[in-house]
């Protein structure tokens, strides 16, 4: 490994191309780390194995995985920083931090030379960021209870909102008050989880929700 610049050469461009197209991915959903940030990461993970490694070839001694360690915690406050928390409580950037994480270990695995693992680890995690995520939408789309959030211009709205819902064969299993966001003079805002009797599309129920009266603002969270 001491001064074999293919292997490095050949580590570090593997590196630089898998976190590439993890990263193009994500870019094109727009997310905030996208095609650079990934690939940094990954070529950044690969780096420190490499020279982990050569630090032990060079001493005799230590532990080779003990950067690599460090890389797998401290990535954690780089994905910290994607997850973001709405105005209206709604966490975005998950997924992105999950695949820094998983880009970083996918560099450690590059530096190290073990080129199967991180080829199919490589392929799986696109897999599931690309293809599975559509899936996951379908899953929440379909799923039984809906989260919204609403805003009412008072609360006598809210309240002949929750009479009219039962009428619609549906029922309030949780409701909290929160602030508004909206530059209006909107009296009450509210996260609540409706849940009907019978299932029925995401947007099948909002549609019915957005037209009764009183409803200033509705959107699925």
């Amino acid at each position: 490994m001491n001064g074999d610049l293919l292997t490095i050469f050949i580590r570090l461009s593997l590196a630089m191309i898998c976190g590439g197209i993890l990263g193009m991915e994500r870019g094109k959903k727009n997310r905030p780390a996208g095609f650079r940030t990934y690939m940094l990461v990954c070529v950044g993970a690969t780096l420190v194995m490499l020279t982990n490694q050569y630090l032990c070839e060079l001493y005799g001694t230590g532990d080779p995985a003990r950067l690599g360690a460090q890389v797998i915690s401290g990535i954690g406050f780089l994905g910290a920083g994607t997850i973001i928390v709405t105005g209206r409580n709604r966490v975005k950037g998950l997924t992105t931090a999950a695949g820094l994480w998983a880009d970083a270990c996918l560099g450690l695995a590059i530096g190290v030379g073990f080129y199967s693992a991180a080829i199919i680890g490589c392929t799986l995690i696109l897999l599931v960021m690309s293809v599975l995520h559509r899936l996951d939408d379908k899953m929440v789309a379909n799923a039984r209870n809906v989260d919204l959030y609403m805003e009412f211009q008072k609360m006598s709205d809210l309240g002949a909102f929750m009479s009219k819902i039962k009428e619609f064969g549906m029922k309030i299993s949780e409701i909290e008050m929160t602030k508004s966001n909206s530059t209006e003079d909107i009296g009450v805002a509210v996260l609540l989880t409706i849940k009907p009797e019978k299932k029925k599309p995401h947007t099948e129920i909002i549609e019915l929700l957005s037209q009764i009266e009183g409803v200033r603002y509705l959107e699925e969270i």
